[in-house]
């Protein structure tokens, strides 16, 4: 039973299925769509929310090093993605990837993680997205029926009709063709990156050198709390993490690790780019590189411009030009966060729909969904299944308090992926790599490492729901997965034939 499970699927075949006339998609994104589809997803609520709570719970003006800390560990993970997106270059992210080297009941776990990652992301995202835009509208005298707002945090019976609005739209674009989504996403992260320009060179004329004193304030040790409501660490070691200090700040980045949580969603357009060999190692490395610097550039700059303990924790950007006396931009920094947040859903609904498309494809779930449109060549049977209850979901429900949930997805992913780079150099150092990890294994052990501190750092509850989420996993794939997988059918039919049943795909 073992071998079934752990079963591989090479990677030539992998890319022979991509070539079936009704599941192939159509290559149409170049290295600059890549880059533009990763800063879009990857600068969303994190640099216009968190850099104001981090700063003044845990880090100080420190949070900018808490920003590098994260982006770090995003690079050691950066660095195994873009060698598996360049040798495998199909949809489905690491669940290709790990169906590629670790065997199909781990391709399943992680394919079934980052469905509720995404799901889960673009959700969250929505419902953000929607009490922006409630905002704007009240600051223009115009107000929504309370029974049509936003459900982050509220009680009772209601509908977020803007957040389902929302989905339903971006669901529609991206099953009409991938190069319009591009397109769509050019205009939005323009205006987005102009947005936080502002916000960099702007607020640079109101910093106060006084407001960095101290840079890194005293460690402050953080008192026991709900046992569920602990970071993981704490209960296993009876370790107490602390505030500000040097621990702070990696307990900062633990937090602010959700604000680039998207890059890896590049990796899951690889089979709709022309030159994936070339396209998907620059897309990936370059979104975040430029992300990166972007944060930590408006970290040093908000906390220059007020004091690190009067920063606002809903909306420290705006709320810091008020403190200087410059309401106008408050209003232009939410108008941009609104417009930005349109692009992390859309992109985060784009990589979830792959990762489907790519699962159904392999029989791991119903093949309904793996047949492209017969003229855009989208996915878009899964496309609108998904958006659809994505939608519904975003509507009814409250999300703010799961958000964890999809750092943990995230980071699990990137510890899988970084187990598959260190098998498959092993198992097939034939095949041909446009893009190689340097320093092999040690980058991939680091990464894993990496990912697993700051897995470590967050709440039991956020573990527990993640298991449960698993379990349902489990049954799925023993109940339907594993006996219509298309790998185990071509694995019987030869043994059928007289060859070996238990020889590897």
């Amino acid at each position: 039973m073992s071998s079934t499970l752990f079963r591989t699927k090479k990677v030539e075949q992998s890319i022979l299925d991509t070539e079936e006339p009704e599941h192939a998609l159509k290559k149409s994104l170049s290295a600059l769509d890549l880059t533009v589809f990763g800063v879009g997803v990857i600068i969303g609520t994190g640099i216009f929310v968190l850099t104001g709570t981090v700063a003044k719970n845990n880090a100080g003006p420190a949070v900018a090093l808490a920003f590098v800390v994260a982006g770090v560990v995003c690079a050691l993970a950066a660095l195994c993605y873009a060698e598996f997106a360049s040798t495998v270059p199909v949809a489905g992210s690491a669940y290709t990837f790990a169906y590629a080297s670790l065997g199909e009941l781990p391709a399943w776990i992680i394919g079934w993680d980052l469905v509720l990652e995404f799901a889960l992301g673009t959700a969250v995202v929505s419902v953000g997205w929607s009490g922006y835009i409630a905002s704007l509208l009240d600051n223009a005298g115009w107000h929504l029926p309370a029974a049509l707002g936003s459900r982050d945090g509220a009680h009772g019976f209601g509908f977020d009709i803007l957040a389902a609005a929302l989905v339903l739209v971006l669901t529609a674009i991206l099953v009409l063709g991938t190069k319009l989504s591009a397109r769509v996403t050019s205009v939005v992260v323009a205006i987005k990156v102009t947005v936080v320009l502002t916000v960099i060179i702007a607020g640079a004329f109101f910093v106060n050198g006084d407001h960095y004193d101290p840079f890194i304030p005293k460690a402050q040790e953080v008192p026991a709390g709900d046992s569920l409501q602990s970071p993981l660490i704490q209960l296993m070691f009876g370790w107490a993490p602390s505030n500000f200090g040097v621990m702070g700040i990696f307990t900062a980045a633990s937090v602010v690790f959700f604000a680039f949580i998207g890059f890896d969603v590049v990796a899951t357009a690889a089979e709709e780019t022309k030159n994936p060999q070339r396209d998907m190692p620059r897309g990936i490395l370059g979104s975040l590189l430029i992300c990166t610097t972007l944060y930590v550039a408006v970290s040093i700059v908000v906390t220059g411009m007020q004091k690190y303990t009067d920063l606002s924790i809903t909306a420290p950007l705006a709320d810091a030009f008020k403190a200087t006396g410059h309401p106008w931009f408050a209003g232009f920094i939410s108008f941009g966060a609104a417009v930005g947040l349109t692009t992390v859903c859309m992109i985060l609904l784009l990589g979830q729909t792959r990762v489907f498309f790519a699962m159904s494809r392999d029989g791991l779930l119903p093949t309904f969904f793996s047949h492209v449109h017969p003229k855009f060549r989208t996915p878009h049977r899964p496309t609108i299944l998904l958006g659809v209850i994505i939608a519904i979901v975003a509507g009814f429900t409250p999300l703010s308090e799961l958000a964890e949930l999809v750092n943990i997805g995230t980071l699990f992913a990137f510890v899988v992926v970084a187990i598959g780079v260190i098998i498959l150099r092993n198992s097939r150092p034939d095949l041909p790599r446009a893009f190689r990890t340097p320093w092999v294994p040690f980058i991939p052990i680091l990464s894993v490492a990496a990912s697993l501190w700051l897995m470590l750092n967050l709440p039991a509850e956020t573990w527990l729901r993640f298991a449960i989420w698993m379990v349902i996993g489990f049954a799925v794939y023993f109940l339907y997965g594993r006996s219509h997988s298309r790998l185990g059918q071509r694995m019987a039919a030869t043994a059928d034939s007289g060859g070996s049943a238990g020889n590897r795909e």
